[in-house]
């Protein structure tokens, strides 16, 4: 009878247990460091993009329970705007302040670069605005048509039109959708 070390069992293929949890230890260990690697790579990755410098800070005015006001805000995001919200019991009471034309309300009213944003303006309108500088004080979008930022629902996409306004409140085509 053979003399096997202490705290040592043979196995069937004369290999001894600890050895084979040894093994096996040790491609745990491999494998958890292979993904610690990946993940620093991930996040180096993200960390060393440069960040894009927003293309102007905009301050939307919205009440705290609409969702629509928030999916408008996300496609702004999107469209790389800076996004401050002040959420509002009485958001009329700042539409009234900024001007905005009673026929033109919607839900949120943003001010972006001196300019008011009455409702789901797309981006691309607000972009427009601000590289053409028109001497109006807004625009604005009236109620809420399906397909207009934030309003979107499936495939479907009403006509609609964004108007600009003045001081005097005298509005004005300024897109059409």
């Amino acid at each position: 009878m053979s003399k096997r070390p202490k705290g040592r069992r043979q196995t069937g293929q004369g290999k001894s247990a600890t050895g084979a949890t040894r093994r096996k230890s040790q491609r745990r260990l491999y494998g958890a460091g292979i993904l610690l690697i990946v993940v620093l790579g991930v996040m180096a990755f993200w960390l060393l993009l440069p960040e894009k410098d927003a293309i102007a800070n905009i301050t939307v005015y919205k009440s705290p329970t609409c969702d629509c006001c928030q999916k408008w805000i996300s496609h702004l995001e999107r469209h790389n705007f800076a996004v401050s919200v002040v959420n509002r019991n009485d958001v009329v009471s700042k539409k009234q302040e900024l001007g905005v034309p009673t026929r033109l309300y919607s839900c949120h009213t943003a001010r972006v670069d001196g300019y008011v944003v009455e409702g789901h303006v797309p981006a691309q309108d607000i972009l427009r605005l601000l590289e053409q500088k028109p001497d109006i004080r807004g625009i604005g979008l009236a109620g809420m048509p399906i397909g207009s930022p934030g309003m979107e629902q499936g495939s479907r996409k009403d006509p609609y039109t964004v108007y600009a306004f003045d001081a005097g409140r005298n509005t004005s085509v300024f897109s059409r959708h």
